[in-house]
């Protein structure tokens, strides 16, 4: 377990539940990318995998909170393109 992984993991988190509300709140996706939120998305799917096959430990809790709260972000994506 690194500290400076968890560090980037709890920075990175933080900055998702604004992403979230906003996108919420404003039913646009001004300023959003699909491919952005999808390349985040791959990548936390990426470090899953890791802490599964190579490196188990609690920081996957990390990982999987962040996938999750991207894949809200996601969700919000397509009910606001509708919008």
């Amino acid at each position: 377990m690194s500290i400076f992984e968890i560090i980037m993991l709890v920075c990175f988190g933080a900055a998702w539940p604004a992403s979230i509300y906003r996108s919420y709140k404003a039913k646009s996706n001004k300023g959003k990318s699909i491919l952005f939120l999808l390349i985040v998305f791959t990548g936390y799917c990426a470090g899953i995998l890791h802490k599964v096959f190579c490196s188990t430990d609690l920081v996957i809790i990390l990982y999987i909170l962040n996938l999750l709260m991207v894949s809200a972000d996601i969700g919000l994506y397509i009910r606001n393109r509708r919008f």
